[in-house]
């Protein structure tokens, strides 16, 4: 519900001005799924579609709505898992490694800048070459 209400919270700020930028952060998880994890993949891909729905309905207003979807990325949750459990995870990914913060930071800016102002309503992948579609 973040996503959403975060959303619903900065649009009308957005409209008076002609102009916005939201990145929803979705997951990899969004677009195949994951075993074990119904709840979470399910919610993912519901930030997906809200990211293509949003893109659509203010394309014509200056704010752009898409998304981001990364497969595991190193953070202090990631450290804390046991070894196995984060290797079982990478070796879905043909770089074998998780991304980084960094990383998601650069992508995020890029998404979001002004320049990037003809892509909207769209998924970007960082998956380190798992998801190719």
């Amino acid at each position: 519900m973040g996503s959403f209400l975060t959303a619903r919270a900065v649009l009308p700020h957005m409209l008076k001005r002609n102009y916005g930028r939201i990145l929803h952060i979705a997951s990899v998880s969004g677009k195949e799924g994951n075993a074990g994890m119904l709840a979470y993949s399910s919610s993912k891909a519901a930030v997906i579609g809200m990211a293509k729905v949003q893109g659509k309905e203010y394309a014509e207003t200056g704010i752009t709505v898409n998304a981001l979807a990364p497969a595991v990325i190193r953070t202090p949750m990631v450290d804390a898992l046991p070894e196995a459990q984060v290797n079982y995870m990478t070796d879905k990914i043909p770089m074998k490694r998780c991304g980084t913060l960094d990383e998601i930071a650069h992508m995020a800016a890029f998404i979001v800048s002004p320049g990037t102002s003809f892509t909207t309503g769209f998924t970007f992948d960082m998956t380190g070459g798992r998801a190719t579609y």
